[in-house]
């Protein structure tokens, strides 16, 4: 299996490991091809060359290139979705088997229109964050949830993505609304699903890690996960298998739910307290 890492540029904290999750995954890696945007903007940071050295990769001068000699692709870029739609559109054109990491985009309408490019190109593609597999998560009861509080760590922008992804896991893919209740230090916001369902998520700088309770409806005891982990590897675990099987482990509407919840989160955070509908994700 030949695999293509494009993104951004890849001296940054995924390209820096998924060359080893996956070998370590799996022996059908035969060539792993990269390609960057840009040079690292980092202090100290590698260039594409020496991280092509590094990884045992082979640097490629174009997304084509790494297009046509991979037989799968992998489109990173993780904190910067705005870049999304312009290093996603030849793959998503090529009828390869693509994973597009999160954040997927920077709001609806550019998922809906990476969506349609990958249908109208019969390109199987999926996103998502890794904390949809982590172990606590797969293993809870998903019926009859009534209500969810998430915990976790990182700045809103990039991290909410990782409390927004369970929530659409234990609630379904049909949110309503966002409620900003936090502070710009400490982000905090009420999430409303169909069905009058809430969950609440609070983010703690870096103080904290990813837990999740959960109440049900049904008289079944509620659960706290403790916490999460093993998200990195059951990601990859699932990773490889789309590779192998085709088949994308998460629904689109759940992708475009996760996204119109995101949006909205970052528009509500200007009027604490009041709650701001999501875009629809229907049409």
């Amino acid at each position: 299996m030949k695999i293509g890492l494009i993104d951004k540029y890849l001296d940054e904290w995924h390209a820096n490991n998924l060359p080893t999750w996956l070998r370590d995954e799996t022996d059908d890696v035969e060539e792993i091809y990269a390609y960057e945007m840009m040079p690292s903007p980092n202090d100290g940071g590698i260039s594409g060359e020496e991280w092509a050295k590094e990884h045992g990769a082979i640097l490629c001068n174009t997304i084509e290139e790494v297009v046509e000699k991979s037989d799968v692709l992998i489109v990173l870029a993780p904190s910067f979705p705005e870049t999304h739609e312009e290093i996603c559109d030849l793959p998503l054109r090529s009828g390869k088997l693509t994973y597009v990491d999160k954040t997927f985009a920077p709001d609806v309408e550019a998922a809906k229109r990476l969506i349609a490019k990958a249908k109208e190109h019969n390109t199987p593609m999926f996103s998502t964050s890794a904390l949809r597999f982590s172990t606590q998560l797969k293993a809870l009861n998903k019926e009859n949830v009534a209500t969810v509080s998430s915990r976790g760590p990182g700045p809103l922008e990039m991290y909410c993505i990782h409390q927004i992804e369970p929530s659409v896991v234990l609630m379904g893919n049909s949110p309503e609304a966002v409620m900003f209740i936090g502070t710009e230090e400490k982000p905090a916001y009420v999430i409303r699903f169909s069905g009058n369902k809430f969950v609440t998520c609070h983010q703690f700088g870096w103080e904290g890690k990813f837990d999740i309770a959960v109440g049900y409806s049904d008289g079944k005891e509620s659960v706290c996960t403790g916490e999460c982990t093993d998200f990195f590897e059951n990601f990859t675990t699932e990773l490889v298998k789309f590779f192998k099987t085709g088949k994308p482990p998460v629904d689109y509407k759940d992708t475009l739910a996760v996204i119109a919840i995101r949006e909205t989160l970052l528009k509500s955070k200007n009027t604490p307290g009041v709650w701001v509908q999501t875009p629809d994700i229907n049409n």
